[in-house]
């Protein structure tokens, strides 16, 4: 096996030896990996992470070709948390990857001991799910790092990143925050966003398969993306979690 000092050679280069030893030290929790989540899981295993536990219920879908890592022709139908750690696992095999097909909800949520991490980091859908994980993380000690909406964009030289407060521009940044007012409470401690202003209209007309109940299929209309868009609010993720570790190291 490859030795973890070789793998890193030239990350250990740019932030110092210190900071990679820290760097191998810190336990990172990721839900939901698609679109973006999946991109900031490369990013910090290619960073030299360690400890990654990587959070999904969902199957790789035909549909998700177009943007999401784990998605190729040969791997529909798979679990995208498994798809996942084998690939990553080939990239650092010293890696402790945790593969958890389930999903955060607010019944879920203690099975996650969450309080076990450094990181928390949010890439998932749901508004109702976000919404409680972003509050409930916030009590832990852990830092937070949390991706907006990345459908209906195109241009990536608009991504940025602002404390979840000061976003704008994002319609589910702004209904967060409109759930949380409504049910009396705001998450207790700052969190970095990763997010885009920019806001285009779907101009294809096509629904997408969407597996119901008892694996029947149904049309929903979805919102188009794409990879260099989603990739880079994944990639920003992970970029959040190395300049926290190394600027306190």
């Amino acid at each position: 096996m490859i030795e973890y000092n070789e793998l890193f050679a030239r990350t250990e280069l740019l932030i110092g030896s210190e900071a990679m030893q820290a760097v191998a030290t810190k336990r990172v929790i990721l839900f939901g990996v698609g679109g973006v989540g999946s991109w900031c899981a490369e990013g910090l295993i290619r960073s030299g992470i360690l400890h990654l536990t990587l959070v999904d219920p969902d199957r790789v879908a035909a549909a998700n070709s177009n943007r999401q890592l784990p998605a190729t022709t040969r791997t529909v139908g798979e679990l995208k948390v498994e798809v996942l750690k084998q690939r990553l696992e080939e990239i650092n095999p010293h890696a402790v990857i945790t593969a958890l097909p389930e999903i955060y909800s607010a019944e879920s949520a203690a099975l996650f001991h969450l309080e076990k991490y450094d990181y928390i980091l949010d890439a998932i859908d749901s508004l109702r799910h976000k919404a409680h994980l972003l509050l409930t993380a916030s009590q832990t000690g852990a830092v937070v790092f949390s991706s907006m909406g990345a459908a209906l964009k195109m241009d990536p030289q608009q991504i940025r990143v602002a404390e979840f407060r000061k976003v704008r521009g994002c319609r589910l940044a702004a209904a967060l925050r409109q759930r949380m007012r409504k049910e009396g409470e705001m998450p207790q401690k700052p969190i970095l966003c990763v997010y885009s202003e920019e806001l285009l209209a779907n101009r294809g007309g096509a629904s997408l398969p969407h597996a119901g109940e008892q694996g029947i299929f149904r049309k929903v209309q979805a919102n188009g993306t794409m990879v260099q868009v989603t990739a880079v609010f994944g990639f920003t993720l992970s970029g959040l979690v190395m300049q926290h570790i190394c600027h306190n190291t």
